[in-house]
């Protein structure tokens, strides 16, 4: 329809009866039921040669060029929302002067249609005499008057017709309450309220009653503790995909923020998307007093949020509501439900955590999908998802360089370092992206992360290091990745052995089935020569992963400290021949150090010999720990020197490494840790 910015139209407003209740009652059906109203008007309007313009919540705003077509989609809708599943709704049509303003439709008759809407039952389709009138040549349609009807903010009354062709439902003038001045209502309904005062009385004691015993459903907990379950798409385009996990990833994101709640990972949340199990179980496994479910659905530039907190010990819904905005107003709408939540759960927010909720990312929602495009290619923890993810990450910037989730996304696809490049190649990169993310905002997590790590692994700053990660911390209680970096710290620097592994247990209570967390437990209790400990975690990280390599390798170790030979063999057969990524565990190389180990040195020799000719880019921290166990600990020096020189990664545990024992108190070894402000 061309938009002119004034002119005549017949303007059509539907409206679903009792939706707040139906979402109540059954988010899952008033979904589908809004769904299905959305299809068939827009399907409809079309046909008519109208225009859905508006969305309001459950209800709509159409205009059409001639009233008799609008009267006729009119019925078409009704008629089809009575099958399958039906939908409870009113219509309301008015013809009059329309106004154009900022995309929107205003005017006189836009509310004049507006109120004669509101007047109807499910099913009803009512009209102003100025639609009437237009239908006396036309047989087809039967028009019954209703009287006229004051209505709020319209200054004279206006007579309400009733379209009642068969099959519609027919209002009664007393079943009518709407959007009426207060003089009519008293009017028109003064017999029902009499003959209803024993009803409206005992209501008041209900609600009384209600009130002062606090039968209000609510949460009741002391368990602040929740997992934003994946949402449903109800879009009809598969591709929004990315785009409804980045709902999820902004709302727990937000939550996180929230040192007074305890919020569960992504990386754990995302493994039940499409779970047929029980949602009980899902929160008994993840250990959350409660949980979130919902849907998204995009419609054109509009998007629908419904979300339901249900307590996950009674089963109970403690809280519901759906959300409907224009596309560039989904960061206000995922903060506005993320403090709700908060609120329900009974959560203190400072100030500083009310300020950074609110916050908006990006102005440009095409960089925002590029940004969580980017996101689902970095969970692949792949080379290749790697590289895409830093693309979309690109694109992402390009059209906001001041978008700070971009850059630290950046550093992310480098502190992981799957591309193959050395920590002198790749750290530097890290570094530059995360300093951009923080240049733009200076209380960024994310990127005070990947600051914190670098410091750490790379400049041997362990001081500045944990100040950066407990600042991480501060403005994110509820992010593991910085847990885990602070845990470390703790635990390789030798300050607190027991406080670094309380923090590894702390992140993993915040994503408890992310296989990564779960290694790095086994592998920290493996440093802690808590042998036994170690052995039970890395079995357990096998059990949800069987492929992750540095789990294998790293359970080879723990058996071989445990001298259990035989089964530690075993596990080195099952590993790859080669490797695709570094710091992790060549076949030939572990088999070096478990020959050596168990006391033949003739086949550790041999098998170091192939690792030197084949693999001439191993990792020199992993010679050096089998020239110690050679007893060569010359060449075990010459390799942790160089080890240092490259920033080998493995040098983070080089103070607390069981396998370097036996030159721990060489004066060359002391030097060492010297060089890295470890001494």
């Amino acid at each position: 329809m061309d938009h002119q910015n004034r002119h005549l139209a017949a303007i059509l407003f539907t409206d679903i009866v009792g939706f707040t209740a139906m979402m109540q009652k059954d988010e899952i059906k008033a979904v589908d039921i809004i769904k299905r109203h959305n299809a068939v008007l827009e399907s409809l309007s079309v046909s008519h040669h109208g225009e859905v313009v508006n969305y309001f919540g459950d209800g709509s705003l159409c205009i059409f060029q001639s009233a008799t077509e609008a009267v006729k989609c009119a019925l078409e809708v009704q008629q089809q929302l009575q099958n399958e599943l039906v939908v409870p709704l009113r219509i309301g049509l008015h013809m009059g002067e329309i106004l154009f303003e900022d995309g929107k439709v205003i005017g006189d008759s836009v509310n004049v249609a507006s109120r004669i809407q509101s007047l109807g039952l499910a099913n009803t389709i009512l009209m102003s005499g100025e639609i009437a009138g237009k239908l006396k040549n036309h047989p087809a349609f039967k028009v019954i008057s209703l009287g006229s009807f004051e209505f709020k903010h319209v200054d004279e009354p206006i007579e309400v017709f009733a379209l009642a062709n068969d099959g519609l439902t027919i209002p009664k003038k007393e079943e009518m309450s709407g959007k009426l001045k207060e003089i009519q209502k008293k009017s028109s309904h003064r017999k029902w309220i009499i003959s209803s005062f024993a009803i409206i009385v005992l209501g008041m004691f209900l609600f009384f009653f209600s009130s002062h015993f606090n039968l209000k459903k609510g949460f009741h907990g002391k368990d602040r503790s929740v997992v934003v379950l994946p949402f449903d798409n109800y879009s009809n385009d598969a591709e929004e995909i990315n785009f409804i996990n980045g709902i999820n990833e902004e709302i727990t994101t937000q939550l996180a923020k929230i040192a007074d709640l305890k919020v569960i990972g992504r990386t754990s949340a995302l493994i039940f998307k499409n779970s047929k199990k029980p949602l009980t179980q899902i929160a008994e496994v993840l250990d959350v007093a409660t949980y979130l479910q919902g849907s998204v659905q995009r419609i054109g530039n509009k998007i629908r949020i419904t979300a339901k907190l249900i307590d996950a010990v009674t089963d109970e819904l403690i809280w519901a509501n759906s959300y409907v905005r224009e596309l560039k107003d989904v960061f206000s709408m995922q903060s506005e439900v993320a403090e709700e939540i908060a609120g329900q759960l009974h959560a203190k927010l400072t100030l500083d955590e009310r300020i950074s909720i609110n916050k908006k990312p990006t102005e440009n929602i095409e960089a925002y999908r590029y940004y969580l495009r980017g996101r689902s290619f970095w969970d692949l923890r792949t080379a290749v998802g790697f590289d895409s993810a830093e693309t979309n990450y690109k694109n992402a910037q390009d059209l906001d360089p001041n978008y700070a989730l971009a850059f630290s996304g950046l550093a992310e696809c480098y502190y992981y370092n799957l591309k193959g490049l050395s920590q002198l190649e790749a750290i530097p990169i890290c570094r530059e992206y995360a300093n951009r993310a923080l240049l733009i905002d200076s209380l960024l997590p994310e990127a005070m992360t990947s600051m914190g790590f670098i410091q750490s692994v790379y400049d041997y700053n362990w001081e500045q290091s944990k100040i950066t990660l407990e600042k991480a911390i501060r403005y994110k209680p509820n992010y593991p990745t910085a847990h885990l970096f602070y845990g470390n710290l703790l635990q390789y620097t030798g300050e607190s052995t027991e406080r670094g592994i309380s923090e590894i247990r702390k992140a993993l209570a915040l994503d408890p089935l992310s296989a990564n967390l779960n290694y790095v437990l086994g592998r920290n209790l493996y440093l802690a020569r808590k042998y036994d400990s170690a052995y039970s975690q890395l079995k357990k990280t096998l059990a949800m992963n069987p492929k992750f390599i540095l789990a294998k390798g790293n359970l080879v170790f723990v058996l071989l400290a445990q001298k259990k030979f035989a089964e530690a063999f075993e596990l080195i057969n099952g590993l790859d021949s080669s490797r695709v990524i570094k710091t992790t565990y060549y076949k030939v190389s572990t088999l070096s150090f478990a020959y050596a180990i168990s006391g033949d040195k003739i086949h550790a020799k041999e098998e170091l010999e192939k690792t030197l000719k084949e693999f001439p880019g191993e990792s020199p921290y992993q010679l050096a720990q089998i020239y110690v166990s050679l007893n060569d600990y010359n060449k075990a020096f010459d390799e942790l020197e160089r080890a240092f020189e490259i920033r080998d990664l493995w040098m983070y545990t080089v103070k607390v490494d069981p396998t370097l024992d036996p030159i721990r108190n060489d004066p060359r070894f002391k030097s060492l840790l010297k060089k890295m402000n470890l001494g």
